[in-house]
Parts: structure tokens; sequence; C-alpha cells
């Protein structure tokens, strides 16, 4: 029987507004562990919680094999070990600020939701954010996680420099200045290389931003207008439920200073009040929108830091392809429309610069990301994402690599040409495998130790 209408927003409300804590995080005793989804069931429980880099150092060289946690955002199984599994979230601390050099270093546990504030109330900000301020700092950055913005690269480019635990247990710092090539290719590194203990990141001045939302942009002004549109704020998404003809939310995050104050984007109607990006539900969760002007890290993000944004319960896929072939990608996902919207909670297009991260998606090239989330139904889902990477495989698409996928590993060795120095990589830092796990060995075809 179809879901109607007020089933469907009961249980999205439940989703995406939900103030349950992840079920990982609540301290109480288990006989599984799961992912912050929940979709995930870890094959092993037993958890090292080290609180200082000599612990985690003790903890390396203790175990065979091991893999990171951050804070469990992950949709696979990139993070996960059939033997141990180190939580970092006590390395949660700014260790040095930097003022002349702006830089920041933290421990690799700190989410981005306090080290804004941290930031801001020093006079800093990062250059962009996601759309949940609530990730880990080095989770995100090891599997290339980003916010918008067509000159913004994702949140890995602000690296500058990582202390590393190697399967021997040393202590390695590697830094963009010293290490040139061999640093690009160790900071987006899923987990491979060894456990990232702390990050050092640039920082700029602090800054103000205000976010609009307009409503209905139709699909036309979309095909005709498409980079304007994209381009109209320091960050911007499209929200859709590829249900119509029209985009159904645009969100423009604009620098205070750069404002253009329209009343309309092509044909897209200024929102008279704030809005979740399902539209129907309360906004409450959401950063402050129209038009009022506030600090950096309130309003990059989607959500507020002091709202858990969901229970979990949910599935994410996320493709990227080169932005020259946006429009086409677009295209071709919209002609899968009465397959995508039946399980489908909201879709967001973002735009991310090129940069040079070896197993970044937006290595060398400037992308366009079109992301799902879909409702709790694995076999639903995994029906469909065959038909969207294959719609999108003429546009070299490439995949999220903490979100779901099916795309194959010779597809994606061929989309990523510095796979094969990356493996070198792999095998000179961690020459027995202590740090691969299936997801390693099945998607970049690696060896699991």
């Amino acid at each position: 029987m179809p879901m109607n209408k007020r089933a469907f927003l009961k249980m999205s409300a439940a989703l995406l507004t939900g103030a349950a804590l992840p079920r990982d995080l609540d301290g109480g005793q288990r006989n599984t562990e799961r992912n912050w989804a929940g979709n995930v069931e870890y094959s092993t429980v037993r958890i090292h919680h080290p609180k200082t880099r000599d612990q985690v150092r003790q903890v390396v060289k203790s175990c065979r094999k091991l893999r990171a946690l951050g804070t469990r955002h992950a949709f696979n199984r990139i993070a996960d070990s059939t033997e141990n599994l180190v939580s970092l979230r006590h390395l949660d601390q700014v260790l040095a600020l930097d003022k002349e050099s702006r830089t920041v270093t933290v421990g690799a546990g700190m989410r981005y939701g306090e080290l804004s504030e941290y930031l801001h109330k020093n006079g800093f900000a990062l250059h962009n954010l996601a759309s949940l301020p609530h990730i880990s700092i080095a989770g995100a950055c090891a599997t290339a996680t980003h916010g918008s913005g067509v000159k913004n690269g994702n949140l890995a480019t602000a690296v500058v420099g990582l202390d590393l635990v190697t399967a021997d247990g040393q202590l390695l710092t590697l830094s963009r200045d010293k290490d040139g090539d061999r640093f690009n290719g160790a900071v987006v590194a899923l987990g491979g290389l060894g456990i990232v203990t702390a990050v050092t990141l640039e920082i700029q001045p602090t800054f103000s931003v205000r976010q609009d939302v307009y409503r209905n942009l139709p699909l036309e002004q979309l095909r005709t207008h498409l980079d304007e549109i994209l381009a109209s704020g320091y960050s911007v998404s499209l929200f859709t439920d590829w249900r119509q003809d029209t985009v159904n939310q645009v969100w423009v995050k604009t620098r205070v200073g750069e404002e253009t104050g329209q009343p309309e984007l092509f044909d897209a109607k200024l929102a008279t009040k704030n809005l979740h990006p399902i539209a129907e539900l309360s906004a409450e969760n959401c950063t402050e929108q129209m038009g009022v002007a506030g600090p950096w890290h309130e309003r990059l993000p989607h959500f507020r830091l002091n709202f858990t944004p969901s229970s979990g319960e949910e599935l994410q896929s996320e493709y990227f392809v080169p932005r020259a072939h946006a429009l086409q990608a677009l295209t071709a996902v919209d002609g899968l429309r009465d397959r995508i919207a039946p399980h489908l909670l909201i879709s967001e297009v973002r735009t991310i610069d090129a940069d040079r991260l070896w197993m970044s998606p937006s290595y060398q090239q400037p992308c366009l990301a079109i992301h799902f989330t879909w409702k709790p139904d694995w076999p639903a889902v995994r029906n469909v994402l065959p038909a969207i990477e294959g719609a999108l495989e003429p546009f070299d698409v490439r995949p999220h690599w903490g979100k779901l996928f099916t795309i194959s590993s010779s597809r994606l060795s061929a989309r990523y040409q510095q796979l094969p120095a990356f493996r070198d990589l792999l095998t000179e830092y961690d020459p027995q495998g202590k740090f691969r796990n299936a997801f390693l060995e099945t998607h970049l075809g690696v060896r699991n130790g």
C-alpha cells in the first residue's frame, strides 16, 4: 500500500529532526556496535578508547588489525574491522593556534562544531563547513567530505599538516610544505596509512554570512542558467525530491559585503520563513535564514550544532561528476525520477572546487555532487543505485567514499589516476596491512593483510 502524506511526514520528522542521541555514543553496554545510521553492524565489539597520543601508539602496537572510528557517520564499511576498532573521540582538544601563520592544530577526534566556535571567538574561520557540524575533523578529511561553493575545495583542502601513528607505533608528521606530493596522497587516505592523531588546518579571519532560501526554481531556468545559479553565493545548495518540474529549494549562503539582495532567483521566489530541506518539516534545527547575517559557522552548515539533526535511521549516497558535465548529469538523473522518488527523503546538489589530493573525488577537476538521502530500506536503495550509476557513467562518475555505492573496483580504478601511487603508499606505510580491511580490498584492489 502506498504511504500517505501524513504517514510520510511523520516518518520523515522522526528521521530528520529526532532528538535521540546516536545509539553508538550513549555509553551503555551493548552486544553489537553500529554506525550512526544503524545500517552497519561492525564486525567486532572490541573498541579501544585511548585518551592520549601515547596511548594510541600503544594500541596500534598491540593490535594485528585495526581501524579508526570518528563520529561514525559513514554509511558503508569503510571503518569496519574484524578484530579491533579505535575510537578517537577523546582526542578532541585544540592543541595550538598560530595566529601569525593562520593555522590551528587539533586532536583528530574534535568535531567541526566545537572547533568553529573556538575559532570564531578568537577571530578566525575555516573556509567552509559541511551540512552537519557534528562530524569529526579527521574522519571528514580522510573521506573528502565537503560543503559547497564553486570556489571552495572540500574540507580536506584546508589540511596543511598531519600527525600519523604508523603500523609499528611510530609517530610520523607530514606537512604540505615539506612533503609535497606524498602529502597529497596522505590526506584523503581512507584510514589506510595509519591512525591520525592530530590535524593542522589553514584558517582565515572570521566573516559573517547571510542565508536566503528560494522556492520552486523552474527546471527550464536551471537548464538555461545552471552556472549562474550555482555561482549565486559563496555556498549554494539545490534541494529536490525529483518529483516535479521545479527544484524545491535553493539555499544561497553569501558572505556579508558580497550580497546582491535579489528578491527572486531566476523565477524562484524568496521564502518568507525559515525552511527545512523538506519544506513540510519544522526548521527548528536548521541554521538561520531569511537574510539574517550571522557568524560563518552558524550559517554555512544546514543544521545547528546544539540540535541532534537525526536519529540516524536513513541511508545516504552521493556521486561526483566533473562540473563540465553538470547539466547532462542532472538531466540523466531526472530521467530516473520515477525510480528514485518513491525511496527518497531529499536530494541535494552542490559544487566543489578542484584539488590536488590523490583520492579526492575532486582531484584535478571541479565537481558537481548529487546527494541522495534515502528512506532506510536498503533492498530498495540497492536496486536503484546501479541505475543512477549507469546514468552517470558517461560522465566519469565517482562516489563519496563514506556513502553507499555499487560501482565496481575496475571502474573506480579507471577514475583515479593516482590510485597506483596510493597503493604504493599503503604498502610503504603499512606493509603487513594492519590498517587495511575488506572495504579497501574490494574497492581499491589492495591486499587485506
